[in-house]
């Protein structure tokens, strides 16, 4: 008998092939012009499980895996902090509603970048592959591309092979959110990651900016730990620097022939490595920088400046 199935009923719908066996749902008809009694097709589904939706997800599927892009290997890590996050989705859905306000929420300082997009009807595919293509130029460190639930029909879309290649492309890394958390699509498999929602798909794109204060709050602590040591540490040198000052003197009771020279030679000595570069000119009591020991004879008065006021000396 003779079937006919017109574009409003089949213009989403894979073509079956020949040979098929299917379920039609019809109702009866006449071809006036021809006078031929006919069915008008109403839906068509395959008798294999899952119908010819099913048929037509596993022949694209089978094509993706081929090419790589359903291997786990190349799937990419998410920025931790991410400054721009942009997303594919209706205007007018409640799935955008829930990813401002996750984001909102959640990570408030990201730049939301929304590129509109038909996500369902026969227009869909085209649209979703035009925002796509907008963004894969934009700086952006994520995209979420997502749509909330609905039948097979309204999410073929997503089940495109053009649209899973084109998310496969994308430069950034991809979260994908279509459907509700039973509804796995092309999409989910080629990005990479999964989000059952799109408010998860959020969520998964951004830190708690609670969570980041807290560890800021620690990592905090932790450096004035750190510094307080630190000085602490520079104390006892300066300390240890003085005793060996003190030995010096010692030094020179001990021998007095060559104290004078001794303890000239370890003051110098231990003022430098302490608190006063080598190169570090020194005023005499006239004003005179002194720079060359050729300035220094036995006998000259000078002023040492260090780094907590100015001593008077005498070269011996």
């Amino acid at each position: 008998m003779r079937c006919v199935m017109f574009a409003k009923q089949n213009f989403m719908l894979p073509a079956p092939s020949d040979g098929m066996q299917v379920f039609v749902f019809a109702r009866p008809s006449m071809y006036e012009e021809k006078g031929e009694f006919q069915l008008t097709v109403t839906e068509l589904l395959s008798t294999e499980q899952g119908g010819l939706w099913k048929l037509a997800f596993e022949k694209a599927k089978a094509a993706l895996t081929k090419d790589g892009l359903l291997d786990p290997a190349r799937k990419r890590r998410l920025p931790v902090y991410p400054r721009r996050i942009a997303v594919v989705t209706s205007p007018d859905g409640a799935a955008l509603r829930d990813i401002q306000a996750v984001i909102g929420r959640r990570w408030p300082i990201a730049e939301l970048i929304v590129v509109p997009a038909q996500v369902q009807g026969a227009k869909a595919e085209g649209s979703v592959c035009s925002a796509l293509n907008r963004i894969s130029r934009l700086a952006v460190d994520v995209l979420i591309v997502a749509r909330g639930g609905g039948s097979v029909e309204d999410l073929w879309a997503f089940n495109s092979e053009r649209v899973a290649r084109a998310v496969a492309a994308m430069p950034m890394p991809v979260i994908s959110a279509i459907g509700h958390e039973t509804d796995v699509s092309l999409c989910d498999l080629v990005a990479d990651l999964r989000a059952a929602t799109p408010s998860a798909a959020a969520e998964a794109a951004t830190p708690d900016r609670v969570e980041v204060l807290a560890q800021c709050g620690i990592v905090g602590q932790r450096l004035a730990r750190a510094l307080r040591i630190a000085s602490r540490h520079v104390v006892e040198r300066l300390n240890r620097s003085g005793d060996r000052l003190a030995v010096a003197s010692n030094t020179e009771s001990r021998f007095p022939v060559h104290g004078s020279r001794l303890t000239a030679h370890v003051s110098m000595h231990s003022l430098r490595s302490v608190c006063w570069p080598a190169a570090t000119p020194l005023p005499d009591t006239d004003g005179q920088v002194l720079k060359r020991v050729a300035q220094l004879p036995s006998g000259k008065e000078f002023r040492l400046r260090v780094t907590d006021g100015e001593v008077n000396g005498r070269v011996q």
